[in-house]
């Protein structure tokens, strides 16, 4: 039956209820019924849903400027939110670094691509320009965006229209691209930079892009330690700039304000978006490290590049609103006792056979479904075990967020957990018997 809405649906055969109101980790929709969101809305709610204080903070601003192009104007709340994140990133963006507001995370993408070609313009290295990224990677739905992404299937139907810049082997341990096992493996994921600058020219590669967490497509896949040093490093001796892709690690979910702390990298540019409004507004940045910024500043000074609503003054409002009640509140500090209560209500799963691996950091956590798990073999596509996980999910009122080919681009299957901050006890609770009812649906036998 055709639909009366006038929507444009992400999908033609599904129905979707009519959300009408958030409260801390729920969702309710216009029939009453209440969803425990267990993804964070796709890993973007971080402080809850429904604070009364970031919808005030958003009207102030709109009754006293809701909009002024930074053709013409900056804005103060934006200033001020600008300042905050550089408070919070690696040493080299805390002097001299700036940020550049995005509309959300694609948008940030497509600006991380055009800086890093404008930089090595501006420095006098005009070949540069492709921006290489990993097999199994995904940083956004743009053309921009789709090019850097190493997501098979969300590529597929666009591929005449994507430039191929090179992708590398990604970083996942479970299903290890070169059937090794750490450390013997020596993190060959990550020379595998090193083989294919040397296997192609080197000399055209404007930077190098990464999820230091993957999340959506690998399912909160955590590089081993070592690995991220190993491709700064590899970057910094090929003159290539490092993006670290934080639009979902980002912003404190995994314990730190960037999941790169971790690991003590500095990479040159950061993207955020999704926690950084806790999805009170759309917003994105880009932190740019201080030495790009003096590239521009010393050469033409002109980004060649720009969105119309960029650094919105509400937007950025929301910003600030969200990171007041996270300071207010020690959010980031909640996060890993949070993570651990979870983690441990999640590991009465481990023990099922067809739960691969729990996986993950802080709150942002994969849990993989496999068919045979002493050989980790996944599902058959045309299973699609993690969407019957999902709707089993939500039949007990839960929300995940599921992803199919983690293992190959096809095959695998894996839901992502990425709970606000604010998550309970009992929360996490209801969370784990809802997947242990799923499981039982899913696999009766």
């Amino acid at each position: 039956m055709p639909s009366t809405s006038a929507l444009f649906p992400r999908n033609f055969r599904k129905k979707y209820p009519v959300a009408v109101r958030g409260d801390g980790c729920w969702i309710i929709d216009q029939d009453g019924r209440r969803y425990l969101d267990a993804s964070g809305q796709a890993a973007v709610v971080s402080i809850g849903h429904g604070v009364p204080e970031i919808g005030r903070a958003m009207a102030e601003q709109s009754s006293q400027l809701a909009f002024a192009h930074t053709t013409q104007f900056h804005s103060e709340p934006a200033e001020r939110l600008a300042r905050r994140l550089l408070t919070l990133a690696p040493p080299n963006f805390r002097h001299g670094g700036r940020v550049y507001f995005t509309s959300g995370g694609s948008e940030g993408t497509e600006t991380a691509i055009k800086l890093a070609r404008q930089f090595h313009l501006e420095s006098g290295q005009p070949r540069r320009y492709r921006v290489v990224s990993r097999r199994q990677s995904y940083h956004g739905s743009t053309l921009g965006a789709m090019t850097v992404s190493g997501n098979v299937a969300r590529r597929a139907p666009y591929e005449p229209l994507l430039a191929e810049w090179g992708h590398i082997a990604p970083c996942f341990c479970y299903h290890c691209p070169f059937d090794k096992k750490f450390p013997e493996c020596g993190i060959a994921c990550a020379d595998d930079l090193s083989y294919f600058l040397d296997k192609n020219d080197a000399s055209n590669v404007a930077a190098f892009i990464f999820e230091p967490v993957v999340g959506a497509t690998l399912g909160a896949a955590v590089p081993p330690d070592g690995y991220a040093q190993r491709i700064a490093e590899i970057c910094r001796s090929r003159g290539i700039l490092l993006i670290a892709d934080e639009i979902m690690s980002g912003m404190g979910r995994t314990g730190k304000p960037f999941a790169i702390q971790h690991w003590n990298v500095e990479p040159d540019i950061i993207l955020v978006g999704k926690g950084i409004a806790s999805g009170y507004a759309p917003l994105g940045a880009v932190l740019v490290a201080a030495r790009i910024v003096d590239a521009f500043e010393r050469g033409s000074g002109i980004f060649q590049h720009g969105f119309t609503y960029q650094a919105h003054p509400v937007a950025t409002a929301a910003g600030n609103a969200v990171f007041d009640y996270i300071e207010l509140h020690n959010l980031f500090d909640h996060v890993q006792p949070a993570a651990e209560i979870l983690r441990t209500e999640l590991s009465v799963l481990q023990s099922h056979p067809h739960v691969g691996e729990i996986r993950g950091l802080g709150l942002l956590l994969g849990i993989e479904f496999v068919k045979n798990k002493s050989t980790r073999q996944p599902f058959p596509k045309k299973d699609t075990i993690a969407d019957r996980i999902r709707q089993a999910t939500l039949d007990e009122n839960v929300l995940t967020y599921p992803t199919q080919g983690c293992v190959d681009g096809e095959h695998g299957d894996h839901i992502l957990l990425a709970p606000p901050f604010t998550i309970s006890p009992s929360e996490c609770r209801l969370i784990v018997s809802a997947l242990r009812s799923a499981l039982q649906k899913v696999f009766p036998s």
